[in-house]
């Protein structure tokens, strides 16, 4: 809406001027740029987080790993220089203890990288919602209707806000079944999740529903959530086809 604010008439010249004022406009780039700068703290800050979880986990695990299989050659050098069984079965032990090492910090490396890209994303957001539904804890029905596919960025931040939300019904709900439906409507993607559980969710100052909240707006998508007490939950996500 344009509101139009007239000055006082100039009558040594017979003319009005007038001074337009573009409020809602306003109001809503001060949302954007409110909504983005929150968006790019909480990006620097999951950056800082996956530096600090590559250097105390996946990375502190291989420095383990070297150092047991540092140990394990000298201990097999023992061996050839025939110091005796104790060595040997002292060599086992720190080469299956660096075999353990491995594949924990392999799980780890696999876990953070899922954390910044879903490989299983590649093959579409259906599979992907497909997958990521048999994974859950509880029962989920899925509902999938998309004959276009979405941007990459809609598709990331969809399943973010699928996985999001279906982490917080398993923890939170009490619920026995949630149902995940992501279907297309008129230039839009809407994502929904409902559950049977206790209902009482809403969007809090840094929590999770209010993280999902500034994702979804830097696309100038929509988050709604209708959680009365006793449930049942729906939280539903709109978000444009291309961003």
């Amino acid at each position: 809406m344009v509101f139009l604010a007239a000055g006082a008439a100039n009558l040594a010249f017979g003319y009005w001027y007038v001074t337009i004022a573009y409020r809602p406009f306003a109001r809503r780039v001060r949302e954007l740029e409110q909504s983005r700068a929150r968006v790019v703290d909480d990006s620097a800050a999951r950056l800082r987080q996956i530096e600090r979880d590559l250097h105390d986990g996946a990375q502190a695990q291989m420095v383990a790993v070297a150092m047991k299989l540092g140990l394990a050659t000298k201990r097999l050098g023992g061996i050839i220089d025939e110091t005796g069984q104790t060595d040997l079965e002292r060599v086992l032990e720190l080469v299956a203890a660096a075999h353990r090492g491995a594949k924990e910090a392999i799980t780890e490396l696999r876990d953070l990288c899922h954390g910044i890209h879903p490989p299983v994303l590649d093959q579409g957001l259906g599979i992907a919602l497909t997958t990521l539904a048999a994974r859950s804890d509880l029962p989920v029905e899925l509902i999938v209707d998309l004959p276009e596919r979405p941007s990459a960025a809609i598709e990331t931040i969809a399943y973010f806000c699928a996985a999001e939300l279906l982490a917080n019904v398993a923890k939170h709900s009490g619920a026995r079944h949630a149902t995940l439906e992501v279907v297309h409507v008129p230039e839009l993607l809407r994502l929904r999740v409902s559950d049977d559980g206790c209902g009482g969710a809403r969007v809090e100052n840094r929590g999770g529903l209010a993280g999902l909240a500034d994702r979804i707006g830097t696309v100038d998508g929509r988050l709604q959530v209708a959680s009365p007490p006793g449930g049942p939950t729906v939280v539903t996500v709109e978000l444009p086809l291309h961003a």
